[in-house]
C-alpha cells in the first residue's frame, strides 16, 4: 500500500498542511521541521509524484540541468545556451545545478522523487548509476542526456562518438607521417564516469591499430599547462613525439600561445590537435575535431518537451557525427625530429 500524506504527519507528528509545506514551499519551515519530515518520507518511501503535481497545479514548469563542475566551460555554456533558447520560448525555467563529486550526484537522486518540482532532467556528458535510474522512476521524470557515455537509465540522449573522435585524429596524424603521438590531459573529477573518458580510450585503441607509438601527459592543473606539458617532452617516455593530441580545445590554445611566445614554431617542430573546436580555435589556427554542443542541446531540448508531454517517439539515442578541421597547427614531422629545448 502507497504511503499518504498523512502516514507522513503523523509519523513526523507534524500537520498535513506542514507536509506539504515542506515539498512545495520548504523555505517556509524551519530546518529542523523540514529535516525531520524529509526524514520520515524517506524512511516511509514517499514521494511526490510529477503526476500529481500536475493534477494539482499544473506543471512545475522547472527542468533541472546537471552539469558535472562547478565552472562554465566553453562546452556547458554553449549546452545551457541552447536550451535556454528553447526552454524560455515553452516557458520553462533552467535549473542549474552543478555536480562535482559521486556524492553530490546521489544527493540529488535521493532528493528528487520527495521534491517532486522538477518535469525533467538533463545531464551534461556524465552517468547516472542504477539506483539513481529507480529514484527517477519513482518520481516519473523524464532523464535526458548530452555527450553522455552510457544510454543506461536515460530515456532520451543526444551524444558525439567521442571514442571515433580521436581516432579521427589519430589516423589523420599518422597520415602525415607521426609515429609517435603525445596525449595531453588534465585530471577529471573523480568519481563521476565522464563521457570524454571515450576520447582517451578511442586514442589508445586508434595508435595500436595504425602501429603508432604514444603516450599520455597528465597536467595535475590547468593553470601551468605549458610548463607540466614542455617539461614532460623531455622526458625518455616523450622526447620522441612529433605530435599533441589535447584532450580540449582550452588546453592546446594556451600551450600554444606559450610555445610561440618562446620563439618556436608550430608545426614546424611540433604539431598541435584540439578536441571540440571551441571559441578562438579558428583564430588561432588551431586543427581539431569539431563538435556541436549548441545544436546538441537545442536537439535534445526538443525531446525533453516532447517526453513531459508523453510522446515517448523521442526517447531516442542520437549520435551525432564530428567532423576533423584541418588548420594550420598540424604538418608533416621535421626529419628528424627536434628535440624539446630546455626551459632554464
Amino acid at each position: 500500500m502507497k504511503t499518504s500524506i498523512n502516514d507522513v504527519a503523523q509519523a513526523a507528528g507534524v500537520s498535513t498542511a506542514t507536509v506539504s509545506r515542506v515539498f512545495s514551499h520548504p523555505d517556509r519551515v524551519a530546518e529542523r521541521t523540514r529535516e525531520k519530515v524529509l526524514k520520515v518520507a524517506s524512511e516511509l518511501d514517499f514521494y511526490i509524484s510529477r503526476s500529481a503535481g500536475v493534477l494539482k497545479s499544473g506543471q512545475a514548469k522547472r527542468i533541472a540541468f546537471l552539469m558535472g563542475s562547478s565552472k562554465l566551460d566553453w562546452f556547458t555554456s554553449r549546452i545551457i545556451e541552447g536550451l535556454n533558447t528553447v526552454f524560455r520560448a515553452a516557458h520553462y525555467d533552467l535549473v542549474i545545478f552543478p555536480i562535482t563529486n559521486i556524492e553530490e550526484r546521489k544527493q540529488f537522486f535521493d532528493d528528487l522523487p520527495l521534491r517532486g518540482n522538477v518535469d525533467a532532467v538533463v545531464v551534461s556528458s556524465f552517468d547516472i548509476g542504477p539506483d539513481e535510474v529507480v529514484r527517477l522512476q519513482k518520481a516519473r521524470v523524464p532523464i535526458v542526456g548530452i555527450n553522455v557515455a552510457d544510454t543506461t537509465g536515460f530515456t532520451a540522449t543526444v551524444s558525439i562518438d567521442d571514442y571515433e573522435g580521436t581516432s579521427i585524429a589519430v589516423r589523420y596524424l599518422k597520415q602525415l607521417g607521426h609515429q609517435h603521438i603525445a596525449y595531453c590531459y588534465t585530471e577529471f573529477a573523480r568519481g563521476l564516469h565522464f563521457s570524454s573518458w571515450s576520447r582517451i580510450n578511442g586514442f589508445k585503441k586508434a595508435c595500436e591499430e595504425e602501429n603508432i607509438n604514444y603516450s599520455y601527459i597528465l597536467s595535475e592543473t590547468t593553470e601551468d599547462v605549458f610548463s607540466n606539458i614542455y617539461s614532460a617532452l623531455m622526458t625518455p617516455e616523450h622526447k620522441d613525439a612529433t605530435a599533441l593530441l589535447f584532450h580540449q580545445d582550452s588546453l592546446a590554445i594556451p600551450f600554444i600561445f606559450a610555445y610561440r611566445e618562446m620563439g618556436m614554431d608550430i608545426p614546424a617542430t611540433i604539431s598541435v590537435m584540439g578536441y571540440d573546436n571551441s571559441n578562438f580555435a579558428g583564430e588561432i589556427g588551431l586543427t581539431t575535431i569539431k563538435q556541436k554542443p549548441l545544436d546538441m542541446a537545442i536537439l535534445a531540448a526538443h525531446k525533453t518537451l516532447r517526453l513531459i508531454e508523453d510522446d515517448y517517439s523521442a526517447a531516442t539515442h542520437d549520435v551525432i557525427p564530428v567532423k576533423l578541421v584541418v588548420r594550420k597547427t598540424t604538418a608533416q614531422p621535421a626529419q628528424p625530429a627536434q628535440p624539446a629545448q630546455s626551459l632554464n
